[in-house]
């Protein structure tokens, strides 16, 4: 039996094992390179390193089961990557992907820790000004973030600002409080929350009668920077303790930066009082970004991740990209993906499938059943452990994934969201949304998780 039919009948056994998308996706291209009859050893090639990683990580013991089934002299698998010219005629040695696997893997690890978040301050060290691409839609709050580093709770205090999803403003305020804890060379108190994380330690107070350790959490600090203020409208004992609290805190000429996707004038369930005192500081606005910042950004975000994406496919995105930062950053990520990963060649008619992709479905088109069928699939669980409140660890990242993708592709509220998968609180799923959101731009493997995802949930 020659290696290549060796491995056309592991791959009709593994086949039958696991879901089709899955066999597709990371096995159809892979081949078995070389076979050592004395040492028992098999190289299985794969078509990059992203997929390398997988399949060795993921379906190891299927892999060397499957092989022993038909020769049971093997004892060893070691996976490399085929190069992209002519995948099986030239391999890299394993000796040397080896090196190139640990050398990978270090620098993964530095990336990790350089982008760990702080746990004394909540923030995420990968937001810097020096990486916030300021223009006409943004320099006004870029400016009133400056004046407010260089004059810290005198001036401009609160700091409110706003605008529409995926324009930047955790970016900016991340930033701010970043810049603020390295001119103090460490010594600042710095403290960045969600809304949703205030809301969860108030509720966590009352229930458990410890509401001075909240107290002593938020006003024993010398900037206090909230993301999403608005979801805290309608919520009363939440509204009176953030109230309490932004009174200790500017009476003690202490720091206020407040994030919202709309102005306090607009925030219909917020009281009047927590209003009068939003606008009493800076009230600036994020708009939607011009051509040269929107190009400045593509061309930021390739350079940071030492990304070769021609020109004009650059420039194209830029032009056809118009209103959300995320959504631009996202057609970049699936440009890449589709060039490095799938060896894919990108032009103007490809991109603009890719744009159509990334940009919106028709909910005619998809429907829940949908995302939580492909979501199953992918990771090879039950659709019912989507929908129930299955407590298994392995389901945690699925229904996550589930809810963001239901939030993102199909634009559900969070309440309805929370009843179609185990009538659960809107709050934990938008826990789960935002987490989703930060985490997709920060880790590569959950990036081409939900990339693979929407390929074949837009099929």
């Amino acid at each position: 039996m020659t290696t290549k039919e060796m491995w056309k009948a592991v791959l009709g056994e593994i086949e039958l094992q696991i879901s089709k998308p899955n066999f597709l996706t990371w096995l159809k291209q892979s081949q078995l390179i070389e076979k050592d009859n004395e040492k028992g050893k098999v190289v299985v090639g794969l078509p990059n390193n992203f997929a390398k990683e997988w399949v060795k990580n993921r379906y190891h013991k299927l892999i060397l089961g499957s092989l022993r089934n038909i020769d049971s002299a093997v004892k060893e698998v070691d996976y490399v990557v085929m190069s992209n010219k002519s995948q099986g005629s030239k391999v890299k040695s394993p000796k040397k992907s080896r090196k190139e696997m640990e050398k990978t893997s270090l620098e993964s690890q530095d990336s990790l820790i350089e982008t760990k978040v702080d746990s004394k301050t909540n923030l995420n060290p990968r937001y810097t000004l020096d990486t916030f691409v300021v223009g006409s839609s943004n320099e006004l709050a870029y400016a009133a973030v400056q004046a407010v580093i260089n004059n810290v709770g005198m001036k401009y205090n609160p700091l409110f600002i706003y605008g529409k999803v995926g324009l930047g403003k955790t970016h900016l305020i991340q930033a701010t409080g970043n810049k603020l804890v390295k001119n103090s060379k460490n010594k600042a108190s710095v403290l960045y929350v969600t809304s949703e994380k205030f809301i969860n330690d108030v509720v966590w107070a009352i229930r458990n009668k410890r509401m001075e350790d909240v107290k002593k959490k938020y006003r024993d600090i010398n900037v206090l920077i909230i993301d999403d203020i608005q979801f805290i409208g309608g919520k009363t004992a939440t509204e009176q303790e953030f109230f309490h609290t932004f009174n200790a805190l500017y009476e003690q000429n202490k720091q206020i930066i407040l994030s919202s996707d709309r102005p306090p004038a607009a925030i219909p369930t917020l009281e009047e009082r927590l209003r009068s005192r939003f606008e009493g500081g800076m009230v600036a606005d994020i708009s939607y970004p011009d051509y040269e910042t929107r190009l400045a950004i593509l061309k930021s975000k390739a350079q940071a991740n030492n990304w070769s994406v021609d020109e004009k496919i650059t420039e194209a995105i830029a032009a056809k990209v118009q209103k959300n930062i995320r959504e631009l950053e996202g057609v970049l990520n699936k440009v890449v993906f589709y060039q490095d990963f799938k060896n894919e060649k990108i032009d103007i008619k490809k991109l603009e499938k890719i744009i159509g992709e990334t940009s919106e479905v028709s909910s005619k088109n998809v429907t829940v059943k949908d995302i939580i069928r492909i979501v199953a699939n992918f990771f090879e669980v039950k659709e019912s452990d989507i929908e129930r409140r299955s407590r298994k660890k392995e389901m945690v990242q699925p229904r996550q994934i589930s809810m963001y993708l239901m939030r993102d592709v199909l634009k559900m509220s969070y309440p309805n969201i929370g009843e179609k998968l185990g009538k659960r609180d809107h709050t934990t799923v938008i826990h789960a949304v935002e987490k989703i959101s930060r985490k997709v731009n920060e880790d590569s493997t959950l990036n081409q998780k939900i990339m693979l995802i929407k390929e074949q949930l837009y099929k």
